[in-house]
């Protein structure tokens, strides 16, 4: 289907690398847009052509309202008042990755899941590139969408965040898959977990292959003309089980990689490759190809890194991790008979820390909680928790009690954004301070 632009007047919600690539998207077709962000110094703000329009702030309402096309960038929410009452006077209101699908004939393989993401999609890219395909990964890690469509490919990878997947309705991929669903923004959703859910399986329904973890309760297999693939538990087409402390990835019970001979140790990681394994399968990417990325697996920065270690004191930067089931799953990955010092804050996203109570009562843990939810964090863990303002004083009273044999862990369990950029600026600065003050 061919969609015309140059009789519709189009709005973009979001000046970010989103709104920037739909600004050239619309430019290249001979069509001018208007703009407008939230902000009142948007960081992008320089990038915007001079014949362009926008406005700052707020969400103009006659703007809004007079659109024909609103096409709106992952951090502002689908469900403010103003777009709930444009979509009921019929204005079409999309995402960046709508337009592309809708530009597209390339093969895509679109991931999502509240964590692993990041870490999966990468591995496909790297394997699908062994493999001999021209490929490129965008969406929510690497390029825009939309700047994709510039490059010649054989195949995209679209990591997928639930804000993209709200907006999308016509991606057709050749396959889906849903890595896993925990509590996470609660606070963008006004029904909760389950419109949260809702959302994140919406991946599937015009896949072409669905692979499904079946530890995920109440999937539906209902439609014939697709092919599903699972994984994710023992009677599962692909899953993870030990030997005698080896772990090993199966395919219908059949042993296919021994993870101790590869560079893939951390436990969240098994299951990120298994996956990895299965998407390859499916794509008919040689198995000798998976292997060899396995092989030379690197960790994506601020994912369970020891960033430094002094006077057999470990310090760990987990800044990745923006939900309560990630900082579960950095504790379970630690042995250690010190003290953990943990580092818990940030922007909570409403989610229920009394979730982690029953993890943090079996460690020796001390929990200094930081940001602007840290001080409702700590009141739940009293006895084991204190609050500081901020990552930097809680790093320095950290390290002026740290002993040997401790570890210090960064696995904030919560947006960074109310005081840094992002996460990875947080975990920059947990890098820099844990070598300063060791």
């Amino acid at each position: 289907m061919s969609y015309k632009y140059s009789d519709k007047k189009i709005l973009i919600l979001g000046m970010g690398l989103t709104g920037i690539s739909c600004i050239n998207f619309f430019l290249k077709r001979g069509v001018v847009p208007k703009i407008i962000d939230e902000s009142n110094k948007p960081y992008y703000l320089n990038k915007i052509p001079k014949n362009i329009q926008y406005k700052l702030g707020s969400l103009e309402k006659t703007w809004i309202l007079e659109s024909d096309l609103i096409i709106i960038s992952p951090g502002i929410s689908s469900f403010k008042p103003i777009l709930i009452e444009a979509r009921m006077l019929g204005i079409e209101i999309i995402s960046d990755i709508e337009l592309f699908s809708r530009e597209t004939t390339v093969p895509i393989i679109s991931i999502t899941g509240t964590n692993g993401k990041s870490t999966v999609a990468t591995i496909v890219k790297n394997i699908a590139k062994k493999s001999g395909y021209k490929v490129y990964l965008g969406g929510n890690i690497g390029f825009p969408a939309l700047d994709m469509l510039e490059k010649k490919a054989d195949l995209y990878i679209l990591e997928l965040s639930s804000f993209q997947l709200e907006n999308i309705f016509s991606l057709k991929s050749k396959l889906s898959v849903v890595l896993n669903i925990n509590e996470d923004h609660l606070d963008r959703y006004p029904d909760g977990f389950q419109q949260y859910k809702k959302i994140k399986l919406s991946i599937y329904k015009n896949s072409e292959i669905c692979l499904i973890n079946l530890r995920e309760k109440k999937y539906c297999f209902k439609n014939k003309h697709k092919k599903y693939i699972t994984f994710g538990t023992n009677d599962s087409d692909y899953y993870v089980s030990s030997i005698k402390d080896k772990i090993f990835l199966y395919y219908k019970q059949k042993k296919i990689f021994d993870m101790s001979k590869t560079s893939i140790h951390e436990h969240q990681n098994y299951e990120n490759a298994l996956v990895s394994l299965a998407i390859s399968d499916a794509m008919n990417f040689p198995r000798d190809k998976v292997k060899y990325v396995f092989s030379n697996f690197k960790s994506l920065p601020h994912r369970f890194q020891i960033v430094h270690k002094h006077n057999d004191i470990s310090w760990i930067n987990d800044s990745k991790s923006t939900n309560i089931n990630s900082t579960k799953i950095a504790l379970s990955n630690i042995n250690t008979k010190g003290t953990i010092w943990l580092l818990l804050g940030g922007d909570k996203k409403s989610a229920n820390f009394q979730i982690l109570k029953n993890d943090l009562e079996k460690l020796k843990v001390k929990i200094y909680c930081f940001g602007k939810d840290g001080m409702n964090i700590a009141k739940i863990f009293q006895k084991k928790s204190i609050y500081i303002e901020n990552l930097k004083d809680a790093m320095i009273l950290i390290s002026k009690e740290v002993m040997s044999g401790d570890i210090v862990l960064l696995s904030p369990g919560c947006s960074s954004k109310d005081q840094f950029k992002n996460f990875e600026e947080r975990g920059n600065l947990f890098i820099t301070l844990s070598k300063e003050l060791s």
